[in-house]
């Protein structure tokens, strides 16, 4: 065999196997997925965390191949860094996190009007976007609404903070996830997609930003206070 087919014969056998190794490793990072967003398992999450950042778009296409839905991989992604992320999260100050909220939150009828960092909230009860502000802010986050992800990233340059909660469909909230790494993001998913009056599980939001926690803590301390306030004086008989 002459040396430069000995050399196109090496070639092949390199793609073939190279072909053989992505493929191994899409099953392996779709089924540690699946099992994750199924049983709420989380194994291997550094892998599975690797596999969906490099490997994104062939592990869409993987899937769509294997005849599922390939939101599935922006699931993986968010579930994963959910779970990863949730014990430092839990450890910053609300008063160091942000919560991003996309546009398409609002009602047809609003007329909150468009700032430099984004929408500037009327609170007129139209949509889910006033009530979540009005339970975060009292606990010390700051709430953006933003059109786009470039007021994504001027929020980033412009202020400083050490936690995020994002909420976005499937694509992009696993890609903002993915930007913002470096502030344990948590991302809660529009319960409807689209661009024009999506929505979201409020009570999902909350619970991501600890409002339940933060609430009953309030409660129990107006319950002290109340105790305290309303203990007898005892008072000596004089002599």
């Amino acid at each position: 065999m002459l040396l430069h087919e000995q050399a196109f014969q090496l070639i092949g056998e390199g793609l073939v196997l190279l072909v053989f190794i992505i493929v191994l490793i899409l099953i392996v990072g779709l089924i540690l997925g699946i099992i994750l967003v199924r049983r709420n398992k989380l194994l291997f999450p550094s892998l599975v965390i690797f596999i969906v950042n490099v490997f994104y778009s062939p592990l869409k296409s993987f899937a769509n191949l294997l005849g599922l839905d390939d939101s599935l991989v922006d699931n993986i992604g968010i579930e994963v860094r959910n779970k990863v992320n949730k014990p430092k999260f839990d450890e910053i100050s609300p008063e160091d996190k942000i919560i991003v909220l996309p546009h398409c939150l609002r009602s047809a009828q609003c007329e909150a009007s468009l700032k430099e960092t984004g929408i500037k909230c009327t609170y007129c009860g139209k949509c889910a976007i006033g009530v979540i502000k009005q339970k975060a802010e009292p606990m010390g986050y700051r709430v953006f609404i933003v059109p786009g992800s470039s007021f994504v990233k001027k929020i980033v340059q412009q202020n400083k903070f050490k936690g995020v909660v994002g909420v976005a469909c499937h694509v992009d909230l696993n890609q903002t996830m993915m930007a913002l790494e470096k502030f344990s993001p948590q991302g809660v998913l529009l319960s409807t997609s689209g661009c024009f009056e999506t929505k979201v599980d409020v009570s999902k939001v909350l619970e991501t930003i600890g409002y339940y926690e933060f609430k009953e803590n309030q409660n129990n301390q107006s319950v002290e206070l109340n105790e305290i306030s309303n203990d007898d004086v005892i008072i000596e008989p004089s002599k």
